[in-house]
């Protein structure tokens, strides 16, 4: 059986709907929880990196650590999927920067797909204004040569695709409702930024989960196919 490996920060952002699109394909998800854990010493067959409240560019010894990591593993070749903090991790490997956007994206937030995403294998098959879920504050410089394929208002890279196999997507596709519950309990100072009640970001983020969890699936599938 093949393995996926998933890089978890904080316990309540684990891979959600991802672990079973994984599964479902033949491959065993084992978790690792970076900052109390030690990386593994084989990514495997697949990279997941989760999301986390903390930034790419605090002092942390494990986070200097998980970069070097992940510079490692782009260099295998193998597919490699990042997710909000993930993303601005991966992003950050590749050469890219982080830094505090001009606002919080907090809960349902409308996106569209760029010149370059109406191309890419995944962001194609789709319509080119998307409603996804998000959770930061900071945003992303990419490195030259390597697009953004999605964008919103204030964050002009919401997704990335750095090869065929390698792709950091900024929002939540992989979400469910204990995730969401978990987000506003876990984070409460993150939902008060948004200006609306923790119960409103959830439901307002509900009827949208069954598109955003098939499009996970067909990311996953694009990834190990």
């Amino acid at each position: 059986m093949k393995i996926a490996t998933c890089l978890q920060h904080v316990a309540f952002e684990g891979p959600g709907v991802f672990r079973q699109a994984l599964e479902i394909r033949g491959y065993s998800v084992r978790s690792t929880l970076v900052p109390s854990e030690e990386l593994p010493q084989d990514p495997g067959d697949f990279l997941l990196i989760m999301g986390g409240p903390m930034s790419v560019n605090d002092s942390d010894p494990w986070i200097a650590e998980e970069l070097q990591f992940l510079q490692a593993t782009i260099a295998k070749g193998i597919p490699i999927l990042g997710i909000c903090f993930g993303s601005q991790l991966l992003a950050k490997a590749l050469g890219g920067s982080v830094a505090p956007g001009p606002s919080v994206e907090i809960g349902m937030v409308s996106v569209s797909v760029t010149h370059e995403g109406q191309v890419d294998p995944v962001f194609s098959q789709g319509p080119s204004t998307l409603q996804v879920f998000q959770w930061h504050g900071e945003g992303i410089s990419l490195p030259p040569g390597i697009p953004s394929l999605v964008t919103s208002a204030d964050f002009p890279v919401q997704a990335f695709r750095a090869r065929e196999r390698c792709y950091g997507l900024l929002f939540h596709l992989e979400m469910e409702e204990a995730g969401m519950q978990a987000l506003c309990r876990e984070c409460p100072e993150d939902a008060q930024k948004s200006g609306m009640p923790s119960e409103t970001i959830q439901a307002q983020a509900i009827p949208h989960l069954p598109f955003l969890h098939q499009l996970a699936d067909r990311l996953i599938g694009h990834l190990v196919s």
